[in-house]
């Protein structure tokens, strides 16, 4: 299930350039750029505050959005963003423009659920995270929210790999040439006694 799809209103930017980046920002907007499908970039600005609350709602990266540009509405995948690294705020956005045929390279967030019913965790195991996102290829209709990752039975010195994750139809892993891990159960600092490791069985 992917993130609820939105509409952002823009204007087109006459002007480009650092001078008229940094104007449009004092008037509470954000300059951005709608690329792709075979057309024509197209330069914009968008309201800084409503682009900022999409970032932080999460998702921003792997949800489809209509850009609605003096009535033109455009289907965009946002692509990439800039924020200030100082006071935190958005200065600039790509968009992908896409299309009902459209297949994307998107970074997918992975969430890890039961870690309770995971023996190796449950005696001080710990969680090794090697990859937080997974990059796939999918429908831009099919993007998912986020992958998920069952702890269910894993004792220490088990893994999760890319097969054990239920991906979305006609979903395929950028990496398609080996089986790579997502995580493992590391031994805790100290190791584990005897008794834990019976314990866990």
């Amino acid at each position: 299930m992917s993130h609820a799809s939105y509409e952002l209103k823009a204007e087109t930017r006459e002007r480009v350039g650092k001078g008229s980046s940094r104007e449009l920002r004092r008037n509470g907007l954000i300059p951005a750029v709608i690329y792709g499908d075979k057309q024509t970039p197209i330069s914009i600005a968008l309201s800084t505050k409503e682009v900022t609350q999409k970032i932080h709602a999460g998702g921003f990266m792997t949800t489809i959005a209509t850009i609605d540009v003096g009535g033109e509405k455009i289907r965009v995948l946002p692509k990439d963003y800039q924020l200030d690294p100082v006071r935190d705020f958005t200065m600039h956005v790509d968009f992908l423009r896409v299309s009902k045929d459209s297949v994307v390279h998107v970074e997918v967030p992975v969430h890890f659920v039961n870690e309770e019913k995971s023996p190796g965790l449950k005696i001080g195991g710990v969680l090794n995270i090697v990859r937080h996102e997974v990059e796939l290829v999918v429908p831009a209709d099919d993007i998912p929210e986020f992958l998920t990752a069952d702890l269910s039975g894993l004792k220490i010195g088990d893994g999760i790999h890319i097969s054990n994750i239920k991906l979305p139809k006609n979903a395929t892993p950028v990496i398609a040439d080996r089986d790579f891990t997502i995580a493992t159960i590391a031994q805790p600092a100290g190791g584990t006694t005897e008794e834990e490791e019976t314990a866990s069985e």
